[in-house]
């Protein structure tokens, strides 16, 4: 029986071949956690008794998510990871840094490798065809104790995406669309295998952004095969001797198969308050908004940063809409400043925030007041999402957001 992409990577790390179904023990090339989850792992990593880290130069921890801390009782919880840090050489990314799961592609991982965070959105390293998946605290601290795991190989399910896009859809479009057709809980512990010509004409970018979204369909993680793209952005990254392709089987056993044509995909918004609550946005233009979000994991990077940039230069936001930007990290932030983005934000009202995740979790810097409407970048809508049981969240492109921002309603163009 042949082998789906997330068997043969997990076979790698378990030293036997594994098939869908199968407890396994694996190896684990990088651990992570970050502000909100890293407490615990440090309180449970020293439960343990363990006088060393396994691999302390693959062991990171991010301080993002309330970055710069906006209270003490975070400020306290900063200084836990830090000097935990200091006393195991593990990794630190601290305040400014930028969000983990972008630091972790532009840093850390690579193709073939096992990544384990004590984040749901861990996942989003899966676009450099590694088979990476959010855990809970205790997992990871084990995880970074001893070098291993253990987990139940997931089953794949083969989507296959063919066609061109319609001009201004964006991958986002394509994830939301995805989502809303299966349900936030359609792929639950599945691993989502991403297959067809139009994902083979997606930038990295793009791609980060399909894998970054698999969790909100319940997936355990998302996967594309490694590519020319994938060579040349680790190239780029100073990786390139990372560089490796892993291919499934030709008779690789998929639980599903799911075809989407990309030219029947529309400029798509995840309404409040679940992710898998999809319309297309030109059925919401009688949705006011009151802020727009640009940034997050999801879309953050500088790709995302241009669309916006394109759209708003020479143009002021609604005189009634906050509009916030938030590059994904420090090296998205300067290029961004290079390229002349942040000057075109600016002269167009919006206000710039330190790269985080601070809106997205409703930590600071854009906490909505009650029954105020916004439009993001990010991936979850939630209530209370934002840090108000009493706002509204929706979730769109880049390109839609920039043009919401500009009109004051909910539009795409």
């Amino acid at each position: 029986m042949g082998m789906t992409l997330v068997e043969k990577i997990i076979s790698e790390h378990a030293g036997k071949d594994v098939h869908a179904g199968e407890l396994v023990i694996s190896k684990v090339d990088v651990a992570a956690v970050q502000d909100g989850t890293g407490p615990l792992t440090v309180q449970e990593f020293k439960k343990l008794g363990l006088s060393s880290l396994k691999n302390p130069e693959r062991s990171i921890l991010f301080i993002d998510h309330a970055a710069p801390s906006p209270r003490k009782e975070l400020s306290n919880t900063h200084m836990v990871l830090r000097e935990f840090a200091k006393e195991y050489n593990a990794v630190l990314s601290d305040v400014g840094a930028g969000v983990c799961h972008q630091r972790l592609i532009e840093t850390f991982v690579n193709p073939g490798e096992v990544l384990v965070g004590a984040d749901s959105h861990t996942c989003t390293s899966g676009a450099l065809s590694a088979f990476a998946t959010g855990m809970g605290s205790t997992d990871i601290a084990v995880a970074m104790g001893l070098g291993k795991t253990w987990l139940k190989v997931p089953a794949t399910y083969k989507v296959v995406v063919n066609g061109k896009f319609k001009p201004g859809i964006c991958s986002k479009d394509l994830m939301l669309y995805f989502i809303g057709m299966i349900g936030a809980d359609g792929a639950t512990y599945k691993a989502l295998e991403f297959h067809g010509e139009t994902i083979e004409n997606m930038s990295m970018s793009e791609r980060f952004t399909l894998a970054n979204m698999a969790v909100e369909a319940g997936a355990k993680c998302g996967l594309f095969i490694a590519d020319d793209k994938t060579k040349a952005f680790l190239k780029e990254r100073g990786r390139e001797d990372k560089f490796r392709q892993i291919l499934p089987d030709k008779d690789a056993e998929y639980e599903r198969v799911i075809e989407i044509n990309a030219e029947d995909i529309p400029h798509t918004v995840s309404c409040p308050h679940t992710v898998d609550n999809t319309r297309p946005a030109k059925d919401l233009s009688d949705v006011k908004v009151n802020q727009v979000f640009v940034g997050t994991c999801t879309n953050g990077r500088i790709e995302d940063l241009r669309v916006v940039a394109e759209i708003l230069k020479g143009k002021t936001v609604h005189p009634d809409v906050r509009l916030l930007i938030c590059p994904a990290s420090k090296d998205v932030f300067k290029q961004a400043l290079q390229e002349g983005l942040i000057d075109i934000f600016v002269e167009a009202n919006a206000a710039i925030l330190t790269s985080g995740c601070g809106p997205c979790v409703g930590v600071h810097a854009g906490t909505l007041g009650d029954g105020e409407v916004c439009l993001a970048t990010q991936n979850r809508n939630f209530q209370g999402r934002m840090g108000n049981t009493k706002g509204f969240i929706y979730l769109a492109s880049p390109y839609v957001a920039a043009y919401t921002a500009l009109r004051g309603y909910i539009c795409a163009e």
